[in-house]
């Protein structure tokens, strides 16, 4: 019976599932921004009057993945993660345009991730949460690198779920008291200084996905870890932001996107422990 599976079996089968959800979650990295850019042009239509352009339906199953840079369509056997971007040598079988190395890496990730969680909590339904907040962090953090947003469709979900997790004790490490704080506590802190710094310069220092972002993160690690994670996304996010500077890395307007170093320090205290983050912040 599944419950007595070796750890080694279940951390391994685990292991190859994340490999196959890191590929879905390219298409929701690469896909949502751009369905989130439809629906609002769809809204600004009907909202001024104007006609909407046809397109063509778009989802994350509609349509089949391609090369961007002739079309050819992707067979299932050119979509096998990692393997088949090794076997193809990260290019396109038709047209041999490179494809992105964070393809391969989203992969990876997300199959060491799933693994940790199953050879941490074996066969648990804390393994199932803990794995589906690794994939939906992981998304994040890429989306909001790439295009500084935050889906609510990702986010909401996220947050709600970790209190969930807590009321079943799927989370047996944080009580639903300490989840609920953490989620109050992580959106308050960062509104707050949102609009202490926006007050004192007139600019905006970060979206409102941020807010919901820690929140979320509160409700998974409780309002005790709200602090070391934010000691380490500030230092990360500061130290990159100075190289990238230096770099001429920046983007448009002189900003990095926060969420990534939320998610960040999110993935550090799942692996090591809130703990974990004030020792390697120095404190």
């Amino acid at each position: 019976m599944a419950p007595d599976l070796e750890p080694g079996l279940v951390a391994v089968l685990a292991g190859i599932l994340g490999l196959l959800i890191g590929s879905f979650l390219n298409v929701v990295i690469y896909r949502v921004p751009k369905i989130m850019e439809r629906q609002w042009a769809q809204e600004c239509a009907e909202l001024t009057g104007a006609p909407a352009e046809p397109a063509e339906k778009f989802n994350l199953l509609i349509p089949r993945s391609r090369c961007s840079s002739c079309g050819h369509l992707i067979r299932w056997y050119e979509n096998i993660p990692v393997f088949s971007y090794l076997f193809l040598r990260g290019k396109c079988s038709a047209c041999g345009a490179p494809y992105g190395v964070r393809y391969p890496l989203v992969e990876a990730v997300t199959g060491s991730l799933f693994f940790f969680c199953a050879w941490r909590w074996g066969w648990t339904p804390t393994t199932l949460v803990w794995c589906g907040f690794s994939a939906v962090l992981l998304a994040l953090a890429m989306i909001d690198w790439d295009t500084t947003l935050l889906p609510d469709d990702m986010t909401l979900p996220l947050l709600w779920t970790g209190l969930i997790a807590a009321a079943l004790q799927w989370n047996p490490a944080v009580s639903l008291s300490a989840a609920l704080w953490g989620a109050v506590a992580g959106y308050l802190s960062l509104w707050l200084v949102y609009w202490a710094f926006k007050l004192a310069t007139g600019k905006e220092g970060m979206g409102y996905g941020d807010f919901k972002l820690f929140a979320a993160l509160g409700a998974w690690f409780g309002w005790p870890a709200l602090v070391p994670m934010i000691l380490m996304a500030s230092v990360i996010g500061a130290i990159i932001g100075i190289a990238m500077k230096f770099s001429s890395g920046l983007r448009e307007g002189g900003y990095v996107p926060f969420g990534p170093f939320l998610a960040g320090a999110g993935f550090t205290a799942m692996i090591f422990g809130p703990q974990s983050i004030l020792q390697f912040v120095g404190l």
